[in-house]
């Protein structure tokens, strides 16, 4: 690729997502909706004018630091001010992990004729919200406690945690692994690793942040904290692949507890970069949609997915929430909204070309119903979240002009 076609590329990726952001800004349409129209229009399924495939290898690693970023600033910003969210947040994880693995097997093998080596790696692709999305939604539509905290803590626990389940099955089916012990301990080390090397890191960013005095302070907070942030994620995939992303999550948590005279303002700072990264990667991985990955899957395909959304969700939702202090119509925005991200994108795309390169049949169905996935949760779920939510009496607004519907909860 050329320099030039590569300079192109970006520039009419970054503008395609600037300008859907000031049209979601104008008209008040969901923005991640509008992003990924964006990226459908010009990418492969529109006027052909970017192609994310080009960028070869790199394509992974650029999409690897944007996301590492995204995820730091949501561990940052994550809260747990009471023993509900941890309780609602942890129930929904434990059991979202092993209703939707299996439901979305079932579903994936049933309804989108996937074999079933494959529909457990699409099951663990797809296994939880993406920050990219939810974060964007949670933030436009201003939801009252806790629903907001609950919804980006879900996806910043459970995100590592798909991606992560997702390589070590694929690993499993390329013959990489053997058995399931070889698969959780591999699953705990990643996950346990990531962890450890992101909260070292993030102890090490706050320490250096503290030590900081305020006449130093000009950019240096940013620039060290993308230092350590890139190199993190370097050293982490290098050590135990996909384990960058629970270490991301884990530093910004560190960061954000311990807290410094320049925190605040960095978390500003991070924030603004991680509304570009989206900004920058939600058309960049749109893009590379094709209609004719997604043609063949059918009516089966877009049942698998509505599964997905109206059965396996509901369904774990309602379980996790037995016995907590949230009201019915909590409970039932916590069981509609569950729109999948760019990692889930991003992961598929990668293990898409593996599957293919070992021969397995169904790499392709794979990416489209991942894909597939992303276009109707994103669509469905982004246009109604805002509506929904108003309906229900669920945004800030509203709570504040009647106090009495926080109050209002149903236990159990």
């Amino acid at each position: 690729m050329t320099p030039e076609r590569l300079g192109l590329l970006w520039g009419v990726t970054v503008f395609a997502g600037a300008a859907a952001r000031l049209l979601a800004a104008l008209s008040g349409l969901s923005g991640v909706v509008l992003l990924l129209s964006s990226g459908l229009l010009i990418g492969r399924s529109g006027l052909g004018w970017v192609e994310p495939l080009d960028l070869g290898p790199g394509l992974g690693t650029v999409v690897g630091l944007l996301v590492s970023l995204v995820l730091f600033d949501g561990g940052m910003n994550l809260r747990f001010p009471d023993d509900t969210i941890k309780a609602t947040v942890q129930r929904i994880a434990v059991l979202r992990l092993l209703i939707s693995l299996g439901g979305g097997l079932l579903a994936a093998h049933w309804l989108a004729g996937l074999n079933w080596q494959v529909a457990a790696v699409f099951s663990a692709i797809v296994l939880a919200t993406g920050p990219t999305v939810v974060t964007p939604l949670v933030r436009q539509i201003r939801l009252a406690p806790p629903l907001g905290d609950v919804l980006e803590a879900e996806g910043l626990v459970l995100e590592p945690i798909g991606a992560v389940l997702a390589l070590l099955l694929l690993e499993l089916v390329l013959g990489n692994l053997h058995g399931w012990r070889e698969l959780l301990l591999g699953l705990l080390s990643r996950l346990g690793g990531g962890v450890l090397i992101g909260a070292s890191v993030g102890f090490l960013l706050s320490e250096i942040l503290r030590r900081l005095k305020p006449e130093q302070s000009s950019g240096l907070p940013l620039q060290l904290s993308l230092g350590l942030l890139f190199l993190m994620y370097g050293v982490s995939e290098w050590l135990l692949p996909e384990s960058a992303l629970p270490a991301s999550v884990a530093a910004g948590i560190v960061v954000g507890r311990r807290p410094g005279s320049h925190t605040p303002e960095l978390e500003g700072l991070i924030q603004e970069l991680a509304q570009l990264a989206i900004t920058m990667l939600f058309p960049l991985l749109a893009a590379d949609v094709s209609w004719a990955e997604l043609s063949p899957l059918g009516w089966g395909g877009i049942l698998c997915v509505l599964a997905l959304m109206v059965v396996v969700r509901p369904i774990a939702v309602g379980l996790a929430t037995v016995g907590l202090p949230l009201n019915i119509q909590q409970r039932l925005f916590l069981g509609w909204l569950a729109p999948r991200g760019i990692v889930t994108a991003a992961v598929a795309s990668l293990f898409s070309i593996r599957l293919e390169q070992a021969g397995i049949i169904g790499a392709g169905r794979l990416q489209g119903l991942v894909f597939l996935t992303i276009l109707i949760t994103v669509g469905l779920q982004g246009l109604t979240a805002q509506p929904l939510a108003k309906a229900l009496g669920l945004t800030s607004s509203e709570t504040d002009q009647e106090p009495s519907a926080d109050a209002a909860t149903e236990p159990g």
